[in-house]
């Protein structure tokens, strides 16, 4: 199994084991990680190896934001990058206490690249179609992502998998893991 972290994270698979298939074949992403492990899934694809299962944890959708939400969300990082890291978070694990995750060198770049990458249909059905079982996780509490908007688009391309009251991160309670 391949794990993809999060914006500005690492060592974080651990909150999603419980969802994680641990086969050699599975590539998972948390997040911005989702993206990653889709581009390394379809170059693994190209290569003519072998992958089973695409996991994407909260994947970053934000194609249905406003511009005005990226901007703003930009703009909060170039302004100071510690305080918007502890707000963004914060707010990953809302309506939980905020738990202890490590960090990991993070960019304007990157966060550009999260919040306007826009997830291609065909491209993930074309995954489908090579025998990739395209698995999605989203918290019906989650306050970072749009998550009606991307339960609506992953129903058409993969199984999606609902948790009502869980946050970013997928957490149903405030009991540390």
């Amino acid at each position: 199994m391949r794990f993809y972290s999060g914006f500005s994270l690492k060592n974080e698979q651990h909150f999603f084991d419980v969802y994680t298939n641990h086969s050699d074949y599975t590539v998972c992403g948390f997040s911005y990680g989702a993206i990653k492990a889709f581009r390394h899934v379809k170059e693994q694809l190209e290569l003519q190896k072998r992958v089973d299962t695409l996991q994407l944890f909260s994947p970053a959708f934000f194609q249905t934001k406003e511009e005005k939400f990226k901007k703003i969300q930009l703009l909060g990082y170039r302004k100071d990058r510690d305080l918007y890291l502890n707000e963004f978070l914060k707010s990953c694990f809302l309506p939980y206490p905020k738990k202890s995750v490590e960090q990991e060198e993070d960019s304007v770049e990157e966060l550009e690249e999260l919040l306007y990458f826009q997830w291609d249909k065909q491209e993930l059905k074309n995954l489908a179609k090579k025998g990739v079982k395209i698995e999605v996780y989203l918290g019906g509490k989650d306050t970072i992502i749009d998550v009606e908007g991307a339960r609506e688009f992953f129903l058409e391309v993969s199984t999606v998998t609902y948790i009502k009251n869980a946050n970013h991160f997928l957490q149903t309670t405030d009991v540390t893991h």
